[in-house]
């Protein structure tokens, strides 16, 4: 396998999983969440609430995440048609995509747009940037393969919003015919969206294009959650899961959609739905913990969070909060150590930097 393209030395908001504490926080996955290990060849029933939810105000359309615009065809045809001549075609993509090429392309993380959007705006998430490469190389009629990076995810937080980013990139392959046998080159190229020292040496493993798409309505149901737009959000997540519902993330995505909407009860059972599914994930742990414990479910509650600090010992953000309240009490040496701790779990988060500085 040749060397990744590296893009920006910026980290996505892929991935995010919100919980909640004291004072509530809530757990959101972005991203990159995972496949459930444990298959599952359709949703579990009841789990949706069309009736209490607003129409979206907005398309929601899976088709839409990877579709070409006219425009984008127009480039391939006219704007790099000399390039991909004199070169192999992945390599003529790539230096058309990156800062200073033909393309131009921009890191922005303002929200996950699809391919057609990213495309028009010469900028996107790293999500978003994933999915306008693979539409285009998909065009120019390469094998197209998504790879999720596994490892240690990164944290970052927003307001009552915790983030947990997750990463995913392309591998791109020429086909050819061979005795009349579509056949797939061995040798890929991996066009990665994050600076190699973030994650050199990470096992990853392939994800479909419908998990892909599923992951970029997740993200659309988070950030609609997160500003406000709880009717977006539910469609966005409910699209999702009917699409890929092997896609775990989603659920806890909808689960607090139903906790925000006020529907306590109904968040319960699908935060329950996603912990039957993966009985060790531990963002839903989080999440469903409060619920119960506010349902008056306590031994419920009380089991769930033993397993969770069996699992998860110091929360995110645990030594971050540690070291502020240090600072508070003027004790600049157990902050300055207590940060660092949090630096050695999310080393590219900018605000743990900031404090320590």
């Amino acid at each position: 396998m040749s060397a990744g393209y590296l893009w920006r030395r910026a980290i996505a908001r892929i991935g995010a999983e919100v919980r909640m504490q004291r004072p509530m926080v809530f757990f959101i996955v972005l991203v990159l969440g995972a496949c459930a290990s444990t298959p599952i060849s359709q949703r579990a029933p009841d789990l949706f609430r069309d009736s209490w939810f607003k129409p979206a105000d907005e398309p929601i359309d899976s088709d839409a995440v990877f579709a070409l615009s006219d425009p984008m065809r127009s480039y391939l045809k006219t704007g790099i048609a000399r390039q991909l001549h004199t070169e192999k075609p992945q390599l003529g993509l790539i230096k058309a995509l990156q800062s200073g090429g033909k393309l131009n392309i921009e890191y922005d993380a303002t929200f996950t747009r699809n391919a057609a959007e990213a495309f028009a705006a010469g900028a996107g998430n790293c999500l978003s940037l994933v999915i306008l490469t693979a539409s285009l190389a998909d065009e120019m009629g390469l094998d197209v393969q998504f790879q999720e990076v596994l490892g240690e995810r990164a944290m970052s937080r927003n307001g009552d919003l915790v983030f947990y980013n997750g990463h995913v990139n392309v591998a791109l392959r020429e086909k050819f015919a061979e005795q009349g046998v579509k056949s797939t080159d061995t040798t890929a190229t991996v066009i990665d969206f994050l600076p190699d020292r973030y994650r050199l040496g990470q096992p990853v493993r392939n994800v479909s294009q419908s998990t892909v798409t599923a992951m970029y309505m997740n993200n659309r149901a988070a950030e609609s959650l997160a500003s406000g737009q709880i009717d977006n959000a539910y469609w966005w997540a409910r699209t999702a899961i009917d699409l890929e519902p092997r896609y775990t993330a989603t659920y806890n995505t909808l689960g607090l959609i139903y906790r925000r909407h006020g529907h306590i009860n109904q968040a319960a059972f699908v935060f329950e739905h996603a912990l039957a599914v993966e009985p060790a994930n531990t963002v839903a742990m989080a999440n469903v913990i409060p619920v119960l414990r506010a349902l008056r479910r306590d031994s419920e509650a009380e089991r769930w969070a033993n397993r969770l600090r069996q699992l998860q010992p110091y929360p995110p953000f645990h030594f971050f909060d540690l070291g502020r309240n240090a600072m508070a009490k003027g004790d600049f040496v157990s902050a300055s150590q207590l940060f660092q701790k949090e630096i050695e779990r999310a080393a590219y988060y900018h605000e743990f930097h900031y404090w320590l500085a």
